[in-house]
C-alpha cells in the first residue's frame, strides 16, 4: 500500500505519543476526552466510560502489535481507576455513563454502547498482560448487560433508565465487536454464541434486503423508525459490518458472501462524493445523500472494510483501500502533529473547535489492517 509507510511512521512518531501524553491526565490517571489544535487539554465537565475504553483498547493493541512501547504500565493503572470510578459507583449493577472531575457520577445512565467498549477494552487488556481479572469483570459485565438492558424481540435497550423507546444498530454491531474481541481472548464456545445471536439478529433486522443498506433506527419491534427512504444509513456503519463479519468468519463463524458484497457495494455505491473521493456521513436507503458532510472515522472503516475484501480476493479492493487510507490521512495535516481534523463540510469548513481522542479508536483499527494488507503485498 503506497500510502501505509507514511501513515504508519504518522501514528508511531505523533499520533500515539501525542495521545498518552497531551492526551492524559497524570492528576486523575485518565485519558482526556478532547484536545484543542495547539494540542492542549479542554477541560469539560464530565468524562465518559466510552472514551477511556477506547483509549485502554487502542493502546493496548498497539503495544501488542509493537507499535508503542513505554504506556503499559500507564494504561494497566488507568483501568483500575476506570473500574474503581465507574463500575457500580453509585451501588447498583454496570457502568455509569459519566464522572465529575472529582471522580464523582455525573451520569448514572447505564448505556449499551459504553458497556461493549469497556468489554472490548478488557478482552484487549487481558491480551496484554494475561490479567484474569479482566476476563472475570467483563463476564460480570455481560451478565449485567442481561439483566439492566434486557428487551424484547432481541438484542438490548440503548440506555437504561430512557424513556427513549428507538432501537439502534449501533450499540449492537460494537457489541458483537467486544464478544468477539472476548472469544479471541478465551477461546471460549459462549462468547462466539452471544456474537452469533448478535449477528442473526443483524441479518434479520437491520440491513435491507433489497439492497443491502444497513439501517440505524427502529421501532421497539426493530421495525425501521421512518417511512422507505427516510431512514438514515451511515456509510461508515456499512463498511464497519463488512469487516466485522468478516472478522466472525475468520474466527469460526459463517455469513453469506451476498450479505458482505451488498453492504460494500451499497457503501461505496451511495457512501462516496464522485467529486471528492470521501465518504458522506449519511444517506438514506434509497441512496440519497442526507448528511453531506465528511468525517475521519467512516474513512478509517472504509479501508478496514476494503482491506477484508482483499484479502477475500475481490478485484480492486486492494486499490481503493489505499485510496481510502490516503483519504483519511488528509484529516490529520502536518501542522496537528499526530491529531486531526474530525469533521469538515462540503466546502471545507471546519465543524469541531477541538480534536476527540476517540477518533484514534478508528485511526488505529484501520492502520493495524492495513498493515496486514501491506504485508500481503511485500511491504517491511
Amino acid at each position: 500500500m503506497k500510502s501505509f509507510a507514511f501513515a504508519r511512521a504518522w501514528a508511531q512518531d505523533l499520533a500515539l505519543p501525542l495521545w498518552c501524553s497531551n492526551g492524559f491526565d497524570e492528576r486523575r490517571g485518565l485519558f482526556h476526552e478532547r484536545l484543542d489544535f495547539d494540542r492542549h487539554p479542554i477541560e469539560l465537565s464530565a468524562s465518559r466510560l466510552m472514551v477511556q475504553a477506547r483509549q485502554i483498547a487502542t493502546y493496548s493493541r498497539a503495544s501488542l502489535a509493537g507499535w508503542h512501547s513505554g504506556a503499559d504500565d500507564k494504561v494497566a493503572s488507568c483501568l483500575a481507576h476506570v473500574e474503581r470510578l465507574y463500575h457500580r459507583a453509585d451501588g447498583h449493577p454496570g457502568w455509569i455513563f459519566s464522572i465529575d472531575p472529582d471522580g464523582k457520577p455525573a451520569n448514572r445512565v447505564r448505556d449499551l454502547y459504553a458497556h461493549a467498549f469497556i468489554i472490548y477494552a478488557l478482552a484487549w487488556s487481558h491480551r496484554l498482560t494475561g490479567d484474569p481479572h479482566a476476563i472475570r469483570l467483563a463476564d460480570e459485565t455481560l451478565a449485567e448487560i442481561d439483566v439492566v438492558l434486557a428487551a424484547p424481540h432481541g438484542g438490548h435497550f440503548d440506555a437504561a433508565p430512557t424513556d427513549d423507546p428507538t432501537r439502534r444498530q449501533n450499540p449492537h454491531m460494537h457489541l458483537v465487536e467486544a464478544v468477539l474481541a472476548l472469544y479471541e481472548a478465551t477461546g471460549r464456545e459462549r462468547d462466539l454464541a452471544r456474537a452469533t445471536a448478535l449477528i442473526e439478529l443483524a441479518l434479520a433486522r437491520f440491513i435491507d434486503r433489497e439492497n443491502g443498506a444497513l439501517l440505524e433506527d427502529f421501532t421497539l419491534d426493530w421495525q425501521p423508525l421512518n417511512p422507505r427512504g427516510k431512514n438514515r444509513v451511515e456509510p461508515g456503519h456499512l463498511f464497519e459490518w463488512v469487516w466485522l463479519l468478516g472478522e466472525y468468519r475468520r474466527l469460526g463463524g459463517s455469513v453469506p458472501e451476498a450479505v458482505t458484497d451488498k453492504l460494500l457495494f451499497f457503501g461505496l455505491e451511495h457512501g462516496l462524493n464522485a467529486e471528492t473521493g470521501l465518504i458522506v456521513d449519511a444517506v438514506t436507503e434509497d441512496g440519497s445523500v442526507m448528511i453531506p458532510s465528511y468525517r475521519a472515522w467512516p474513512h478509517a472503516e472504509g479501508v478496514k472494510a476494503l482491506v477484508t475484501a482483499a484479502q477475500a480476493g475481490q478485484p480492486d479492493a486492494a486499490k481503493m483501500a489505499d485510496h481510502l487510507l490516503a483519504s483519511l490521512i488528509t484529516f490529520a495535516p502536518e501542522t496537528y502533529e499526530g491529531g486531526w481534523l474530525d469533521r469538515f463540510d462540503v466546502d471545507g469548513t471546519p465543524l469541531v473547535d477541538h480534536m476527540p481522542a476517540s477518533t484514534l479508536y478508528h485511526v488505529m483499527g484501520a492502520l493495524f489492517e492495513a498493515e496486514k494488507l501491506d504485508r500481503s503485498e511485500g511491504g517491511a
